[in-house]
């Protein structure tokens, strides 16, 4: 019988909270974390070929150092702690993403920090935990 693995949805820096409590309850379940940090996409529309190369190369770049200052850290945490864990990096819209790959891990449940954002913006357009929370195929843990 495989482990069950938890999906986290890791913004890295003040997330701690959420990493150790993911990692807490990975360790109690005997669960694997997959912990996941997407950066926003934000669509451009008519890039003339050099433009569309330039943000490709931006886009490598930021992956290789998104991962070395916000992956390879979390996962080094949980491996610290006992806690088998795994990682990537996404580029794309944040919810949709994590839900995906949750379905595609098969994951068990999703983690997710609440930023605590009291804004305008995030009430009209909604937050990533609240998106979570609404299309997530798995059950959603909202850690304050």
């Amino acid at each position: 019988m495989s482990k069950e693995i938890f999906v986290v949805a890791y913004e890295g820096g003040d997330d701690s909270t959420l990493l150790n409590y993911a990692i807490e309850r990975a360790r109690r379940e005997d669960a694997t974390l997959h912990i996941v940090h997407v950066l926003e996409w934000s669509p451009y529309t008519f890039l003339t070929p050099q433009e569309v190369e330039e943000r490709h190369t931006r886009r490598k770049q930021e992956m290789t150092r998104a991962k070395e200052a916000i992956i390879d850290p979390a996962i080094a945490t949980a491996t610290a702690a006992g806690v088998e864990a795994t990682g990537e990096m996404r580029y794309g819209q944040v919810v949709e993403l994590i839900a995906a790959t949750a379905t595609a891990k098969a994951a068990a449940m999703i983690f997710v920090g609440r930023s605590g954002s009291n804004s305008i913006s995030a009430r009209v357009f909604g937050s990533v935990p609240l998106g979570l929370a609404q299309i997530a195929p798995v059950p959603t843990v909202i850690v304050p």
